[in-house]
This record gives C-alpha cells, structure tokens and sequence, in this order.
C-alpha cells in the first residue's frame, strides 16, 4: 500500500462479490489506498450484530498496488473488526460502507448492516460514512451517484467529523428511462442534510402453510411515515429528489428525558 495516500477501509452488507461495493471501489481509488473486506454473501438486516459464537475465516481475493479485496465469514461489524486487528498495517482514514442495494432512511437505518458498518467504525473514532441507493436491483445503476460519492468522501478525508459521529448517505431511485418505477426521481436536485423522519414499518410478516401441514412466515412489511409533510427529514429530501445525508452519532442518550426521570433518582 502507498502510505503517501490515505487509507480507506470498505465493507457492506450485500457481499464482496455486489456490484454497489465494486461501484464504490471504482469511485474511490482515486482518493485513497482501498482495503475491502466484506461478507462472503448477503448479510441485510443485521445492523451491529457480530459473531460470538462462529469461528471466523478470512479469505483474500485480489491483491495489487492501491487495493486489497477480503472476504469473511461473518457479519458486516465482523468484517470490520477483522480488517482492523488483522488485515490493515495502519489505522484507516475512513471506514466506508455501500454501496447498499436499498434504502437506509428513516428506521431502516437501525436495522442496516451497512449502518453497522460505519456506526462501528464511529465507535473506534474513525470518521465514517455509510452510501446507499433506493434500489434492491443486483444491477443497479450506480454511476450517477459517483461525483456525490467522490465529493463527500474528499471532505471527510480532509475536514473529519465529530467523534463518535457517522454520515447516514441515501440516494433516490432515478427514472431516466420513463418506466414510472414508485419512488423514483428524473434527476438529483442537489444534497440536503437532514435529520432521520419518524415511520414504521407494519404488517411484517407473511403467513404461509406448508403442504406438509406446518406455517411458516416470510418477513415483509410495508414502510408507514408518520410526517410525510416535514421538509427537513431524509424522507422528504428522497422523495423529492435530493440526496439526504444525515449525521448519526453513536451516543442514543435521550437527554429530553432527563427532567421527567429526575424523580426516580436517588439523591
């Protein structure tokens, strides 16, 4: 690796092999020294949860100036916390996570292993930011997203975030083709920081019988806002065609409910 350049280290939770992460590995080479290590397979839906009980493996998959590509058999915390205590030679400028195949807003962003990505990066102080694009499609197309990426990222790597703090990045679906897909957008108007909206998702699960006269569930769900109308959340800014960056920090103190506890405090 080029110590003359910074160093950034890449996981996810769609697999090394997604073509988000291989995206955001061609964006950002440019920038920096690139160490990828990311889950074997598709790892959604496990946000912070890492590995106590499985053994774990690395495997290393491509090797050249500028660029390491690892795969593990864990988490996608897992595969931060191995890349950190036994693949990088020096402490990473940035921990990156995406690109996701898949919205991040709102709520989602406690169940995101890409979220858990960067939030664990924040928890060793490392600035870290998570990108996401409103599409589950393996081909996706992320090539608009890149000049937002590239942007972003350079003014983490000069300027750093508060400690402890992480960027949650979410792109909308863009529609160039007219197919009128729900949700999407005919062009980015531009970036808007803002905060997380309040929703819900509902009606989770999917009751199915078995032939061989056993029900089991599917896990679904439908996304509920619950202010669709506030102009200052991540939804809104989606929904409108702006990309949403919203700063997440790691401490989830509710400091508004230190006066209504106060009366169970010993004195």
């Amino acid at each position: 690796m080029n110590t003359n350049k910074p160093l950034i280290l890449i996981a996810n939770d769609d697999g090394y092999q997604a073509k988000g992460i291989n995206s955001l590995v061609d964006m950002l080479r440019p920038l920096a020294d690139i160490v990828v290590c990311a889950p074997e397979g598709a790892r959604s839906g496990f946000s912070c949860a890492f590995s106590a009980e499985l053994p774990l493996r690395l495997t290393l998959h491509r090797q050249e100036e500028g660029l390491e590509v690892w795969s593990c058999n864990g988490t996608p915390v897992d595969c931060v916390k191995m890349a950190l205590d036994n693949i990088v030679t020096r402490r990473p400028d940035m921990v990156v996570g995406g690109i996701n195949h898949g919205d991040n807003s709102s709520v989602n962003s406690h169940y995101s292993g890409t979220m858990g990505v960067v939030l664990e990066g924040a928890m060793k102080y490392i600035p870290s930011v998570a990108f996401s694009l409103c599409d589950h499609r393996a081909e996706a197309d992320f090539e608009p997203l890149r000049p937002y990426i590239i942007d972003i990222t350079r003014h983490v790597l000069e300027n750093g975030l508060p400690q402890g703090t992480c960027l949650n990045v979410n792109f909308p679906l863009l529609d160039n083709e007219g197919r009128e897909e729900r949700g999407a957008v005919r062009a980015y108007r531009g970036v808007r920081v803002c905060r997380m909206a309040r929703g819900r998702w509902v009606d989770e699960t999917n009751r199915c019988h078995h032939k061989r006269g056993y029900d089991y569930w599917w896990m679904v769900g439908n996304y509920v806002s619950d202010e669709p109308d506030a102009d200052d959340t991540d939804r809104w800014a989606l929904s409108h065609g702006y990309v949403a960056i919203t700063p997440t920090t790691i401490d989830v103190t509710a400091y508004n409910a230190f006066s209504q506890l106060k009366v169970l405090a010993t004195p």
